[in-house]
């Protein structure tokens, strides 16, 4: 499906809607009066088949406790397998409400007080809150830049690790906000590395269905023929392929049967939730119909950063839109053209745009914007010209 056709199929005002993003701005921004690209939600329907699979459950009319379907499992692991080789049995699957949600509670599961747990930054802050909030040690090791993309930094990771006793790693892949789509090389190596200092590892892969660049994607769990997988946890959900993040379903897959049980142990104590059926029919659905309408929204996320690239190389050079290999997001350091301490109220106060600011993953995000690329071309032309008048370029 071309941009044009997946545009005007499912783009839709979500204006009044209690959208976080459209009405919600005035919490964090000052005012709703902001063009919105930081939540990172779509402005794009859900599949047909989405909406039809809810309205037909809705109609039944009976909303009482629910067991996960077989035909779940199924949709999901033919998915997985299909897509991108990755081999995931039912019994390993567990569900939350959101993969935030779970980070937490691994957290708590895999760590004690105290303990050191490792992120890569800059990063998604809600990795840097789950660990802060719980009372757990950060410990962080700077992505290295190249050029305009990322590489990690064995070496520090390594140190860093046997210095503060790390007890936990937690990675994101793809990786928000830097839009890199980690090699099977880089991967391995991180994981060959966690086992070796006897760190759990989390692998955040909620993005995944989300590759917009030549790189393919790679689960952790998929390195050397699941060599890692007694090591590690996988979350994902449909949420972010398929802008599904209000009905609150995500996937905890935990092949260490050990972990698992400490899990089960861990949530049976809290009675935490396990998803919700609403959630699970729109992903059972968008797992088995939702591929076309998939590939259109890459379309666009392409089209959108492309449009964004090109402009900002062609009218403000000193801009830098780093490589886009997977996500929606946009990783752009404008520090060579806004001075980074006058950032925020040049982009809010004179852009009228409500963005994510760098600094809010880290250090290293100093002076950078995080643009959702999610959106119609239209609010994407929109912002690329408010940043671009801005500017001293």
């Amino acid at each position: 499906m071309n941009v044009d056709e997946f545009v005007k199929r499912y783009a839709t005002d979500r204006h009044n809607t209690d959208s976080v993003k459209w009405d919600g701005m005035d919490e964090l921004f000052g005012t709703n009066d902001l063009l919105p690209l930081w939540v990172a939600d779509t402005e794009f329907k859900a599949p047909e088949v989405v909406i039809e699979a809810l309205e037909k459950r809705i109609q039944h009319g009976v909303y009482g406790y629910s067991k996960t379907p077989d035909s779940y499992y199924e949709s999901y692991c033919k998915w997985q397998k299909e897509r991108y080789g990755t081999d995931i049995q039912r019994e390993w699957m567990r569900f939350g409400t959101g993969v935030v949600q779970s980070l937490s509670t691994l957290v708590n599961i895999l760590t004690q007080p105290g303990d050191a747990v490792m992120i890569l930054q800059p990063v998604y802050y809600p990795f840097m809150n789950v660990i802060n909030q719980n009372e757990r040690q950060l410990v962080v090791s700077e992505l290295k830049p190249k050029g305009t993309s990322y590489e990690m930094d064995l070496d520090d990771i390594k140190q860093k690790i046997e210095e503060n006793h790390v007890k936990l790693f937690i990675n994101c892949s793809p990786h928000n906000p830097v839009g890199r789509v980690w090699s099977s090389a880089e991967l391995e190596g991180l994981l060959a590395l966690c086992r070796q200092e006897k760190v759990l590892f989390i692998s955040d892969e909620i993005h995944h269905d989300l590759i917009v660049g030549e790189r393919p994607f790679i689960s952790a769990l998929s390195i050397k023929d699941g060599l890692y997988r007694d090591n590690m946890v996988m979350l994902d959900s449909a949420s972010k392929t398929f802008n599904l993040a209000g009905l609150q379903n995500s996937h905890v897959t935990i092949p260490n049967p050990q972990v698992r049980e400490r899990y089960d142990l861990y949530t049976a104590r809290l009675a935490a939730p396990a998803g919700n059926i609403i959630g699970k029919v729109a992903g059972e659905a968008a797992y088995s119909g939702g591929a076309e309408w998939l590939e259109g929204l890459l379309n666009v996320i392409r089209s959108n950063y492309t449009y964004l690239k090109e402009e900002l190389q062609h009218k403000c050079p000193q801009a830098v839109v780093y490589d886009l290999e997977g996500t929606y997001l946009a990783w752009v350091d404008l520090s060579a053209v806004i001075e980074p301490e006058h950032l925020e109220y040049i982009i809010k106060k004179k852009a009228h745009l409500a963005v994510d600011f760098g600094t809010m993953f880290g250090a290293a995000g100093k002076g950078f914007i995080r643009i959702n690329l999610a959106t119609t071309p239209a609010n994407i032309k929109t912002a690329t010209a408010a940043i671009i008048a801005q500017t001293n370029c």
